[in-house]
């Protein structure tokens, strides 16, 4: 069998994470999100969805502390029935610290980072995010944890300008003080 290409897994990634935030947008309609993340460990597997909403936030005192954390969130690890056939694709490819050479260990890293990336992308050029003002205030990561500096540039090509991108790259920047 043929390793699934890059683009294969964005493509899957693309149906599953639209099923997936669709499910949890109809689950949960008294919600308005603010967060959305695709997690993957350094190894790069298939990645898990995780959210946030405001209303989720408000019962917790602390919200601050625990805002983008995709673990804290009651929205941890959603949509599993439509990414779990995704993660098999991820695991038919070679694994990235079973491949000897640094260069191609680094270059599936990257090819599975993109793939994600690109697909929170259509999405978002779809609207499945919001639009307008609405999208600006919704966070959209495609994260490697824990944190990686990585995100901080996926995170810049992911989101428009506004008050969710300058939020977290704030609380980046303080983590890392």
């Amino acid at each position: 069998m043929t390793a699934p290409s890059e683009a294969d897994l964005t493509d899957a990634l693309t149906e599953a994470v639209r099923a997936a935030v669709t499910d949890l947008y109809r689950d949960h309609p008294g919600h308005t999100f603010c967060f959305v993340t695709l997690t993957t460990p350094g190894e790069a597997f298939g990645p898990a969805l995780s959210a946030w909403s405001h209303e989720a936030l408000a019962h917790r005192p602390d919200a601050g502390d625990v805002r983008y954390s995709y673990a804290d969130s009651p929205f941890s690890i959603v949509g599993e029935v439509h990414l779990a056939p995704v993660r098999e694709l991820f695991a038919a490819r070679p694994e990235v610290f079973d491949i000897a050479a640094d260069a191609a260990s680094e270059a599936e890293f990257e090819l599975r980072l993109r793939a994600i990336e690109a697909a929170l992308g259509r999405l978002d050029a779809e609207g499945l995010f919001g639009t307008g003002e609405v999208r600006a205030n919704v966070l959209v990561l495609a994260e490697v944890i824990p944190g990686d500096p990585g995100n901080i540039d996926r995170a810049r090509r992911l989101n428009p300008p506004g008050p969710a991108l300058d939020a977290w790259l704030a609380s980046w920047t303080d983590d890392e003080n």
